[in-house]
């Protein structure tokens, strides 16, 4: 039996997931410390729960030597203190409508361009179906959608999204992404906005310059994100589809393609001035990756993965009296984990490093 692509992807306070695949079905136990579990099929995700926060323990999966992704010891991650006040997840980048993905849109492309095969289910629904099955598990008090909800922009691809997010009830709500407004500024255009909950609010920005597919904070929102951040009594969370561009970077963009460099320090700017701010959210670059400016009080600048490829990644949140924690979860189900073991393929086999990130992109924890 061999094993492919052993990685361990989530480290959260309480468990750790591993995923891999066989060539054929086949039973493969893992075992952390002195928990094992065993996990039957060709595509795995092993899960193993019941762990203590801040520990190490020794790590293995059958016959599989360690690697830099398949360490032989892990250390869970920190539980904030306190009681837990609340969880939510978020998703980005769910492209509904999306046929081809691999493209990079240049004369010269690297390969491979990836489809779903002829009459099968097309790969944005897979995955946003496995996503919404798995939080609907979670069962959490929010969900944050943060852009790129369709492909073209298209109402069509709009209801699409609609249809099938909205199974999650009025606790899901949405703001738009580049791609959304290539071909109106209306498709939700309904930023800002705010989500209260125990012991922490979410505050939602609109990023997107329509037509464009870098980013802007326009419309007086950084004013309206600085008066609710004086104001709370609480941590604040901010949200948007695109990553801010780095105040200390070497090269000033101001085709960034994330938020120009303006908007950008400007964020920052609210983000010292306004100590209840604990973290900005984003979406669009579809990785994993999490920095820390120091013209922003090196609160965690986070971007997650998207859900349509790989490695298929929505995110959960734990908001604790201390602090919260962040856990990317890499969606399991067998439809799921067979596109996204496809699409690590992407851009010449460059993409699996690029998409995954390091542990510490993925799963952390940030104290008040």
């Amino acid at each position: 039996m061999v094993i492919h692509d052993p990685e361990l992807f989530t480290v959260g306070p309480d468990e750790i997931v591993v995923t891999f695949r066989t060539d054929d079905d086949a039973a493969v136990t893992t075992t952390v410390g002195e928990h094992v579990v065993t996990t039957v099929g060709r595509y795995h995700s092993a899960r193993v729960a019941g762990l203590e926060p801040d520990t190490e323990y020794a790590l293995g999966v059958d016959g599989v030597a360690p690697t830099d992704l398949l360490p032989a010891r892990v250390a869970t991650i920190a539980r904030p203190p306190g009681a837990l006040l609340a969880t939510f997840a978020t998703v980005n980048d769910v492209h509904f409508g999306e046929v081809e993905c691999g493209r990079l849109g240049t004369p010269e492309e690297l390969g491979p361009i990836l489809s779903a095969a002829p009459g099968a289910e097309p790969y944005p629904n897979v995955m946003n179906a496995g996503a919404i099955s798995e939080i609907e598990a979670l069962d959490p008090d929010a969900v944050v959608v943060k852009g790129d909800l369709t492909d073209r922009g298209t109402e069509e691809e709009y209801q699409a999204f609609l249809d099938a997010y909205t199974q999650l009830g009025p606790r899901m709500r949405h703001v738009r992404g580049n791609h959304d407004a290539m071909i109106t500024d209306t498709i939700a255009a309904t930023a800002p906005f705010t989500i209260d909950l125990p012991g922490a609010t979410l505050a939602v920005l609109d990023t997107v310059r329509p037509g464009a597919e870098h980013g802007r904070i326009a419309h007086g929102q950084l004013a309206w994100l600085e008066s609710l951040a004086s104001e709370s009594t609480g941590p604040v969370l901010v949200f948007g589809h695109h990553h801010p561009w780095d105040p200390s970077s070497a090269e000033r963009n101001d085709h960034y393609f994330g938020i120009n460099p303006d908007d950008s320090e400007a964020l920052c700017g609210v983000i010292t001035r306004c100590e209840s701010i604990a973290g900005y959210f984003a979406g669009h670059t579809h990785r994993n990756r999490v920095r820390h400016f120091e013209t922003a009080r090196r609160v965690p600048i986070v971007e997650v993965a998207c859900v349509k490829d790989y490695p298929g990644a929505w995110a959960e949140y734990r908001v604790y009296d201390g602090g919260y924690t962040q856990l990317v979860r890499r969606i399991a189900s067998r439809a799921a984990l067979t596109w996204t073991e496809q699409t690590r393929s992407m851009f010449a086999g460059l993409y699996r490093d690029y998409a995954l990130g390091q542990q510490s992109d993925r799963s952390f924890t940030y104290l008040w």
